[in-house]
């Protein structure tokens, strides 16, 4: 297991491309004052020994040279050492609604990204928990697995959207039966569900999917993300605006929030709905349900006694600048005899 200490001085490798890049405007440039000076069999018996193929080596020689650097600079660590540490949490699954009626823009900047950003504030309040995310639409796709890695989890969030599910539509039921294998750890007492949606659900096997989930000890909370009255789902190419979603009549479609659908769902399931237009409202309401849950032990594998690396780039680094100043740019008697390059002909 590998851990970067310094990953911002990879922006020092862009200076190799300027590097190659002044290499070749000098060779350029020289091999322009040498054509006005005199012709190339003339340069030839004048300077015979000169090597391009020495040059370019040189030149790579550099370059190799400052990656080399620069990665000694990010300083590579190693963990050496794997152990078992015991956390006590809860896991909570975010179901993410991702079908296209969370495009609608009732809510600032839209449903999709007013969910997102629940979610990341819930993440934020969160301990030594573990979270894991599914993402649904007309199915369900796991988008991250149980995990303690809050940080992971609040990246792979924000690439969710409509186009990683390949059935639209909107399938609550499929984010539940998802979640019913979810959770990894048979001992945990607190597992939670909470989705996060608009409400339109086009299955009717969702309540009674919840209610078997609270059965098998899982609590689900939903949480509502749009408006009473709706608002058209705009249709986007390549992030450009093409118009509103439409249904088969060639009537603009109007996308509105279900409250009693989701207040349902949570009844049977032993969980509560909460509304999730403002942001701090949900996040404080399950900051104080999981602050007041029982927590359950489990144990974390993870790295650790993590020690430097960055001396074996500084040796081939200093390699790669020794062999650049002992090579000189003239051929080697032994290469010019094998003429690689066909240049006595």
């Amino acid at each position: 297991m590998y851990r970067l200490e310094e990953p911002t001085y990879f922006y020092l490798l862009l200076v190799i491309p300027v590097v190659v890049l002044i290499f070749m405007l000098s060779l350029w440039v020289k091999k322009r004052r040498q054509k006005a000076f005199a012709t190339s069999n003339l340069l030839a018996k004048l300077s015979p020994d000169t090597s391009l193929f020495k040059s370019v080596l040189k030149m790579l020689s550099v370059s190799l040279a400052l990656a080399f650097i620069t990665i000694a600079l990010v300083n590579p660590k190693m963990g050496i050492k794997l152990k078992t540490v015991k956390r006590e949490g809860v896991d909570v699954v975010f179901a993410l609604d991702v079908s296209k009626s969370m495009l609608a823009e009732d809510i600032a900047p839209n449903r999709l990204e007013k969910a997102k950003q629940i979610i990341t504030k819930i993440i934020d309040k969160l301990g030594s928990d573990r979270v894991g995310i599914i993402v649904y639409a007309g199915n369900s796709y796991p988008l991250l697995p149980i995990t303690t890695d809050l940080a992971a989890a609040k990246m792979f969030l924000q690439n969710a959207n409509p186009d990683m599910v390949s059935s639209q539509g909107t399938a609550i039921n499929e984010a539940i039966n998802r979640a019913l294998t979810f959770y990894d750890n048979k001992d945990q007492t607190n597992k939670y569900l909470v989705i996060l949606s608009d409400g339109e659900d086009h299955e009717s096997n969702t309540i009674e999917l919840a209610k078997k989930a609270g059965e098998l000890g899982i609590k689900t909370f939903t949480i509502g993300i749009g408006t009473e009255d709706g608002k058209p789902i705009p249709m986007r190419i390549n992030g450009i605006f093409n118009g509103y979603k439409k249904d088969e009549k060639g009537d603009v479609v109007i996308s509105k929030r279900h409250a009693d659908v989701l207040t349902s769902i949570a009844k049977e399931g032993n969980g509560a709905y909460v509304d999730g237009n403002i942001t701090d409202t949900p996040v404080d309401f399950m900051k104080d349900v999981i602050i007041n849950a029982q927590k359950s032990e489990f144990e974390t594998k993870q790295f650790s006694d993590y020690k430097d690396q960055f001396q074996w780039f500084i040796a081939f680094a200093i390699l790669f600048l020794f062999f650049d100043s002992f090579m000189l740019e003239k051929k080697t008697y032994w290469l010019k005899k094998i003429d690689l390059f066909n240049e006595s002909k």
